[in-house]
């Protein structure tokens, strides 16, 4: 068999050491675009289960994840304070009780409370003491507090016309309510007070009970 010719493939460098399969250099920038596919895959898996709970629960508030304002919980309104309108009712059972020491001053009264329409005014007497302050119109019922608002402008309305008449200065302004369960002899009971004692015709109070 004929031996075949020496060619230049034949001869190998003695300088050459590499061997296998070698690869180029690697391009800048890969690390960062599979850094930007992983974002934004991420991004999508996010979206997604956010977009599942809002329709599993249409009441998810999305202001704190979208940066978005959440709902405020509405203050609950108060309720207001009824208003009690003052009545006159002729019905109601009324006792006046002098607390000061001037001479028949719950029957003057008692008077002229049966006159303003008050037909209810029974038993006038003197209180207990003769040195009560402030004159005040006591109910036990509050089913009562409207008759017996109307009963202290009542009273006002006297002392300011007996004041205008005798030419002195009223020291009232309004006549006190309150509510109170130590008169149960009537459904209203007036204690009349050094505040509320009549003028006489020169402007002086009358006599003391002696």
């Amino acid at each position: 068999m004929a031996k075949p010719e020496s060619d230049r493939f034949d001869t190998i460098p003695a300088d050459l050491h590499r061997t296998g399969a070698h690869r180029g250099p690697r391009r800048k920038g890969r690390g960062w675009i599979a850094f930007a596919w992983a974002a934004l895959a991420t991004g999508v898996i996010v979206a997604g289960g956010v977009v599942g709970l809002a329709i599993i629960n249409d009441n998810i508030q999305f202001g704190g994840i979208l940066g978005g304002t959440t709902a405020s919980t509405p203050t609950p309104t108060p309720t207001p304070t009824p208003t009690i309108t003052p009545i006159v009712d002729g019905a109601a059972s009324v006792t006046i009780l002098n607390g000061t020491e001037t001479v028949g001053l719950a029957a003057s009264v008692g008077d002229a409370m049966r006159e303003a329409g008050w037909a209810g005014v029974g038993s006038t007497a003197n209180a207990s003491a003769t040195d009560f302050k402030t004159t005040t119109v006591y109910y036990v019922d509050p089913a009562n507090e409207a008759a017996a608002l109307g009963l202290a402008d009542s009273l006002f309305a006297k002392a300011t016309a007996d004041a205008t008449a005798n030419g002195v200065t009223l020291s009232i302004t309004s006549v006190r309510v309150e509510p109170s369960d130590q008169f149960q002899g009537a459904q209203l009971t007036v204690v009349l007070g050094a505040d509320f004692v009549e003028p006489s015709a020169d402007g002086t109070t009358d006599e003391p009970v002696q």
